[in-house]
């Protein structure tokens, strides 16, 4: 019984999650494409990028969905009305010339983008109040592994339908499949205990008292460093793939299915390691892991290799995502407040967006000024100095977990 019941909650939130990707993924990165194919201007692709905004700026509002959300049922609430929200307005764009109305489309969008950040507090919300402690990793592997099937879907699949369907009813796909997410959390059945007597206080105050804690100013420095041995490259993978010489078609089933579909692996298996092993071993792994991949990239830029060597990179640097998204994902619960849950997780998962955006900016000024070979350089200092870091960063975890969480 009980392994029904956690297997339930795995494609819960398997799907919640994909739910999520999928839409994300093929409007920030296929729709661009689309558009280029359709003679829309620089400009008008790079207006396009303002629906990623609400998901920056979604810790803004999460907690007034703590507020109203003291029980899994209320986060259930919370989850269902956004997605449907979030799949009409697709619907609804879907009945929209994609040349005479792309300025409202993008305002659609962006409408969208807002329902779908909201439904994504909610769901780690939801997500934390289910999970039992040794279920944690697990649970957020299965968030890590539908963001990177979503990739694969959003980016492959969607594309085909487009090509042979095209606009209109690519989003009426999109907007079914959004639904269809969801029939997992209508038979999702859990008690509705009140997670917080006091979540009628909770305000926009609570965004302050997160970084009051003790020892923040360690986990912030943490977060937004996390992942500075490994953005740069990521940023940078495919315009390195043109330049070596690869196609469209290789370069998409490289970067676009094979790596995506091997993080999904890699985040599964990291699941299991956190729950074994502990924490700090599964870190040092994860970091150590993030070197060698960079020291393997920084091989492969000053010498010539095989189309196998060049898919290993690939793979590495996917896989090590995936690791490291786990092990983020699993460690923020471990610093949420009871009743709180919304607006910690996400604060603390927006802190790595924003080091992971700046780090983006930077790597492709890095990589025209130094190469990519000075961009490697860079991401392997930043790799150690981040290994070098880890006592000062981390060693006070543990401490923090028992006196400041409470289930």
């Amino acid at each position: 019984m009980n392994k029904s019941k956690n297997i339930s909650k795995y494609t819960t939130l398997l799907s919640l999650y994909l739910a999520q990707s999928i839409p994300m993924t093929f409007f920030s990165t296929v729709m661009p494409i689309i558009m280029r194919l359709e003679n829309f201007s620089l400009t008008a692709i790079g207006l396009l990028q303002l629906i990623k905004l609400p998901w920056i700026l979604k810790f803004l509002w999460a907690p007034l969905i703590d507020k109203s959300g003291d029980t899994v049922t209320n986060y259930k609430k919370w989850i269902f009305v956004s997605e449907m929200f979030y799949a009409a307005v697709i619907l609804i764009t879907a009945l929209l010339d994609f040349h005479t109305d792309f300025k409202l489309i993008v305002f659609l969008l962006l409408i969208a983008f807002t329902a779908s950040a909201t439904q994504d507090i909610a769901t780690d919300a939801f997500a934390y109040l289910i999970l039992k402690k040794d279920e944690r990793s697990l649970g957020n592997s299965m968030q890590s592994a539908g963001s990177f099937l979503g990739t694969v879907t959003g980016s492959g699949i969607l594309l085909i339908i487009y090509h042979y369907f095209g606009w209109r009813y690519l989003l009426v796909a999109l907007s079914g499949f959004v639904l269809l997410a969801l029939l997992p959390l209508v038979g999702f059945k859990t008690q509705s205990k009140s997670v917080a007597k006091q979540n009628d206080k909770v305000g926009w105050n609570e965004i302050l008292w997160f970084f009051k804690r003790p020892y923040m100013g360690k986990r912030v420095l943490f977060l937004l460093l996390f992942y500075a041995g490994l953005i740069g490259i990521l940023t940078m993978l495919k315009p390195w793939l043109v330049d070596l010489g690869y196609n469209t078609k290789q370069i998409g089933l490289m970067s676009g299915i094979y790596g995506p579909a091997f993080g999904a692996i890699s985040a599964v298996a990291t699941g299991f390691f956190i729950k074994k092993y502990h924490k700090h071993i599964v870190l040092k792994l994860i970091l150590f892991l993030v070197l060698l991949s960079g020291v393997y990239f920084l091989w492969l830029s000053q010498n010539t290799g095989e189309y196998y060597q060049y898919l290993l990179a690939v793979l590495s640097v996917w896989g090590v995502y995936g690791m490291a998204s786990v092990f983020i994902y699993t460690t923020a619960m471990d610093w949420v407040r009871k009743g709180r849950a919304g607006t910690d997780f996400t604060l603390q998962i927006v802190l790595t967006h924003i080091g992971s955006l700046l780090l983006a900016v930077m790597s492709g000024k890095l990589a025209h000024n130094l190469g990519y070979e000075g961009l490697y350089v860079l991401e392997v200092l930043l790799s150690t100095l981040l290994l070098v870091l880890l006592p000062y960063l981390y060693k006070e975890f543990p401490e923090i977990k028992t006196r400041y969480t409470d289930n």
